[in-house]
């Protein structure tokens, strides 16, 4: 008798962020032409979607991801925006498949970054994903600094961003301080208070962005957010 095979097979999606994160590279400016020319690149690669700016950050951004969303690619187009409806509506002008929302989730981010109590963190996240489904786009919302939020917070804030319809949770290791076992044990919890896909992404402080990101592929995640040679800010992304 031979044995049935228990072998599944999963699918583990590549939001591709060499655009946006990987512009932050210290010394690199890329032109539209480069822009165009490397989103047309990275949907030849089978890159399933192409994380493309940052609209709200400046008209010239704004017009770049207009762009790429008109050049017809096989990528889905996606589009970064603040937990902010002014930065929303600048990625929606973009006519983009998918808009990702963030706000920062740790107690230093939340007082320093955006001087913002947990509550109104809360209340942003909610009012920014309902307002991208309002007009019928995809949202991915990602916990800004989850790595180093408080667990029960950031539990709750991805259950309200889950009621609200978000369409993936990405867990930010921010400042890339976690190993693959942290990483793991996270998104374990994670999978318990939410069921939509969950996604990656991960900084290389350490040197440990890739491990980080198959780490949490093993516990569960279905998709990384990745940099063309590891391109990013500070030490770069998961390459």
């Amino acid at each position: 008798m031979t044995a049935a095979s228990t072998t599944q097979t999963r699918t583990i999606r590549i939001l591709d962020t060499t655009l946006r994160d990987g512009e932050q590279t210290p010394g690199v400016s890329l032109t539209t032409d480069d822009k165009i020319e490397i989103a047309q690149q990275l949907s030849k690669l089978g890159v399933d979607i192409i994380e493309a700016g940052f609209p709200s950050s400046s008209e010239g951004e704004k017009r770049v991801v207009r762009d790429i969303a008109k050049l017809g690619l096989t990528s889905e187009i996606c589009a970064l925006s603040r937990a902010k409806r002014s930065d929303i509506d600048a990625a929606l002008d973009c006519d983009v498949d998918l808009i990702h929302v963030f706000i920062p989730t740790s107690p230093v981010q939340m007082k320093y970054a955006v001087n913002l109590t947990p509550e109104q963190v809360l209340e942003s996240a909610v009012d920014s994903i309902e307002y991208v489904k309002k007009h019928g786009v995809k949202c991915e919302f990602s916990p800004m600094d989850a790595t180093r939020s408080e667990l029960p917070f950031i539990k709750q804030i991805c259950q309200a961003a889950q009621t609200a319809g978000m369409d993936s949770l990405n867990v930010p290791d921010t400042v890339g301080i976690m190993i693959p076992k942290t990483t793991t044990q996270l998104i374990a919890e994670l999978k318990t208070v939410v069921s939509v896909p969950l996604s990656i992404h991960c900084h290389d402080d350490f040197g440990l962005a890739v491990a980080n990101s198959l780490a949490a592929v093993e516990a569960g995640a279905s998709q990384i957010h990745t940099a063309v040679n590891g391109l990013g800010e500070r030490a770069g992304n998961a390459a």
